[in-house]
């Protein structure tokens, strides 16, 4: 227990000193690797059990990797699963891109908060006032804050740096061939199923850390009667959770790809605005303290048992 709590905090530190590689990110070169596989295995098979085959190949060569390099040395497993730590956390990142679109919407320049809400959201930003900017960029971080952080530290704590790989690796995969179009209905079903089931708990501790870092009894009762409407599984619970604990209303009306849909709301309260992604960001950030603290308090008892 106390080895994980320093597996933890060295990778959390990583994240926050160095962020995500501007160069030479592993995540890029992963995802080239699984459009390859992708463009030559969905012709020949566009099923389920050919998009499970496809995410077995784009997986298991790195997870088998990671083992085999835990393997070479009694001591490696410190620097590996301190690597694969700092390689799934995203922190730092999204709170980057965060307040790349608070500072020009809290100046007022809608233009420049559209294009940088624009780099994160699937959604057309084109069109969005201020609050729909703000609305885009608070659902994304409260929503990537269970993607690229506190999923990744569950599944660190539960199978330690292949566990993050795994997660945050079929994260990706989902993001890439998740969709329910005709390219992916029946090819990425396997990718967007295992990262549903890969997503539940944390999804659920996410939502949790959230309500009780925020205006707790909000959260748990937007999350009660606003997660079941929504698609996901997953989502739903993580998004209501967070807007309910930072009081403010989310979801309505998004255009995806050129066509408007119609949400579910979130939430409860004021309309955002670039203090709610900030406040969103500080959620994440407190919770990230919480999780290491339950972690210590869990190596001082084991410590003392």
């Amino acid at each position: 227990m106390i080895s994980l709590f320093i597996k933890l905090l060295a990778g959390i530190a990583l994240d926050r000193l160095l962020g995500e590689p501007r160069r030479w990110h592993p995540l890029v070169g992963f995802g080239r690797w699984a459009g390859w596989l992708e463009a030559r295995l969905r012709p020949l098979s566009p099923t389920r059990a050919g998009g499970l085959l496809a995410w077995l190949l784009a997986l298991g060569p790195w997870l088998a990797l990671a083992l085999w390099l835990r393997a070479r040395h009694p001591a490696a497993h410190w620097v590996v699963d301190i690597g694969l730590l700092y390689f799934a956390l995203g922190a730092r990142s999204l709170a980057q891109h965060a307040e790349a679109i608070a500072a020009p919407l809290a100046a007022g320049d809608l233009d420049a908060a559209r294009e940088r809400v624009g780099w994160i959201v699937s959604r057309d930003t084109r069109a969005l006032d201020a609050a729909g900017v703000a609305k885009a960029g608070t659902e994304s971080v409260l929503e990537n804050g269970n993607d690229a952080v506190f999923g990744a530290l569950f599944w660190f704590c539960i199978a330690g740096g292949a566990g993050a790989l795994v997660f945050r690796l079929a994260n990706t995969l989902d993001a890439m061939w998740g969709y329910r179009t005709e390219r992916f209905i029946r090819f990425g079903w396997a990718a967007a199923r295992l990262d549903d089931v890969l997503n539940w708990l944390p999804a659920r501790l996410t939502a949790l850390t959230y309500a009780l870092l925020g205006r707790s009894r909000d959260a748990l009762a937007c999350w009660r009667a606003q997660a079941p409407a929504w698609d996901s599984p997953n989502a739903g619970p993580v998004m209501a959770a967070g807007a309910g604990a930072l009081g403010v209303r989310l979801g309505g009306a998004a255009i995806y790809h050129g066509r408007e849909e119609q949400r579910p709301p979130l939430g409860c309260g004021n309309a955002p605005d670039a203090a709610s992604v900030r406040a969103a960001v500080r959620l994440l950030e407190r919770g990230m303290l919480l999780w290491l603290g339950v972690v210590a308090a869990g190596a001082l008892l084991a410590g003392i048992a």
